[in-house]
C-alpha cells in the first residue's frame, strides 16, 4: 500500500507512503481514493489530516504514465477518470493538509484542495506544468485562485515559479509554517474536532459559496446556514 490510514477518536490520519518523493502513481491514485471513501463512510470522524510519512509531501504525478497512453491528452482523460481530487474536495469534513519538503505539481494541487495547509519550514511549493507545455489539471488553477485571487495566482501558475514556506505563508498559500507540522496539524484536528460539526459543516458550505456565487446571493445561503444550524442545536445536542 502507498497510503496508509488511521483513525484516532475523531480524527482521520492519511499518509502517503512512496517514498522518496511520493509519486503520484496509478497505484497511489487507487490507494488514496479508496482511503478518502473510508473516511467518508467513518460517521464518528470529524476531521481528516492528509500527511506524508516520509521527507516529502509530495512531487506530483508520474510523468512516465503519459506515455504508456496514445496521447497526453488520453493520458490525462484515464487520469481524470481515477481521480482523488474530486473526492478529497467533496469529502464532508475538514481537511488539513501537513506539507514537508517538496509539495509540487499535483502534490500542492491537492494540498490546495484542503481546508487548511500547514507546513514546515523546509517546504517548497510550486506548479511546473508550464515548463512542460501543460496546464495544472489537479484543480490548481481553480483551487489557488479561490486562495489567493487571479491577480496573486498568475505569477505560480504562469511561471511556473517555486516559493519556499515563508513565501507560501506571506501571500496567503499555506496558513502556518511551524517546527513541528504534524504536532501542529493534530493540536488543529483536535480543535476543529472539539467543535460543533454541524456549525463547521455549515461554515465550510458558507466559505465555499463565497467562490461560486454572486455576494447578494451568498448572504441569502449564510443566513439560511446559520437559521438551520441555531434550529438544530435547539432541537438536539450534538
Amino acid at each position: 500500500m502507498t497510503v496508509h490510514l488511521e483513525f484516532d477518536g475523531p480524527v482521520a490520519v492519511v499518509s502517503l507512503d512512496s517514498p522518496p518523493l511520493n509519486i503520484f502513481d496509478l497505484e497511489m491514485r487507487d490507494d488514496l481514493i479508496e482511503a478518502i471513501a473510508a473516511v467518508g463512510d467513518v460517521p464518528d470522524v470529524r476531521v481528516m489530516i492528509l500527511r506524508s510519512a516520509g521527507r516529502h509531501f509530495s512531487a506530483g504525478a508520474d510523468l512516465s504514465e503519459f506515455g504508456t497512453a496514445a496521447s497526453i491528452f488520453e493520458a490525462r482523460r484515464i487520469r481524470w477518470d481515477r481521480d482523488p481530487w474530486g473526492p478529497l474536495w467533496d469529502l464532508r469534513v475538514p481537511t488539513i493538509a501537513a506539507l514537508r519538503g517538496v509539495a509540487v505539481g499535483s502534490g500542492m494541487e491537492m494540498a490546495m484542495l484542503c481546508d487548511l495547509r500547514v507546513a514546515a519550514d523546509d517546504t517548497r511549493l510550486g506548479l511546473p506544468e508550464t515548463k512542460l507545455g501543460m496546464l495544472p489539471a489537479a484543480g490548481g488553477t481553480q483551487s489557488l485562485t479561490r486562495a489567493l485571487g487571479p491577480h496573486a495566482s498568475l505569477p505560480l501558475v504562469a511561471s511556473a515559479i517555486t516559493i519556499d514556506a515563508a513565501e507560501a505563508e506571506q501571500c496567503g498559500v499555506v496558513n502556518w509554517v511551524v517546527d513541528d507540522v504534524d504536532t501542529h496539524a493534530r493540536a488543529l484536528a483536535d480543535r476543529l474536532a472539539a467543535l460543533d460539526p454541524r456549525a463547521v459543516a455549515a461554515a465550510r458550505r458558507a466559505l465555499r459559496a463565497a467562490g461560486d456565487l454572486p455576494l447578494d446571493a451568498g448572504v441569502l445561503i449564510e443566513k439560511q446556514l446559520a437559521a438551520l444550524v441555531q434550529l438544530r442545536s435547539a432541537r438536539s445536542p450534538r
